[in-house]
């Protein structure tokens, strides 16, 4: 299930872009549509809504692989986005992800992209929440972006690394 949204080359007008995948995780979970329920579900991917705030000087275009908690994303899915990066034509890619495996995708990724820029992403929070995570985290994400060498990175926490360097603190959930 890969939905896209926008249509940018690689460059447009002079700018950069970038392309930001939705893979499910916190950051895009969104208050439930259904009647009597406190579950959250997924729903547009943040990013957009970010975007759309910042009003950003570059173009971007967001697709969806899937929408899942990192706890649940299989091999398959993996696989399934690794294709959607590979397939892209732009080489600066932002993926949104569930804080639980990141880890384990960002390693995934380092070992079949080499010629790319990934920068991976989540929220401890709901970007939906007002005291979410995901503004700075995203931020973090577009500058690596703007700044690092190929490769795959993390940011979380206002902190970006390259995959193996970035650790989590199993006891507080935050990155480092």
């Amino acid at each position: 299930m890969t939905t896209v949204r926008g249509a940018a080359t690689k460059w447009q007008h002079g700018r950069m872009r970038i392309t930001f995948i939705q893979t499910g995780g916190t950051i895009d979970k969104d208050y439930p549509r259904s009647s009597g329920g406190y579950a959250f579900e997924f729903g547009e991917p943040a990013t957009e809504r970010l975007l759309t705030r910042l009003n950003p000087s570059f173009t971007f275009d967001v697709r969806t692989v899937f929408q899942k908690d990192s706890t649940e994303i299989t091999a398959d899915d993996r696989q399934q986005l690794l294709d959607c990066i590979r397939s892209d034509d732009n080489d600066k890619v932002v993926v949104t992800h569930g804080t639980d495996t990141m880890l384990e995708t960002a390693a995934f990724l380092a070992e079949h992209i080499t010629n790319k820029l990934v920068v991976i992403t989540g929220a401890m929070r709901p970007e939906r929440f007002s005291d979410s995570d995901a503004p700075i985290n995203v931020g973090c994400a577009i500058a690596a972006a703007n700044l690092a060498a190929n490769g795959v990175y993390i940011a979380m926490h206002g902190i970006v690394k390259r995959h193996g360097e970035m650790q989590r603190d199993s006891q507080t959930g935050k990155y480092h």
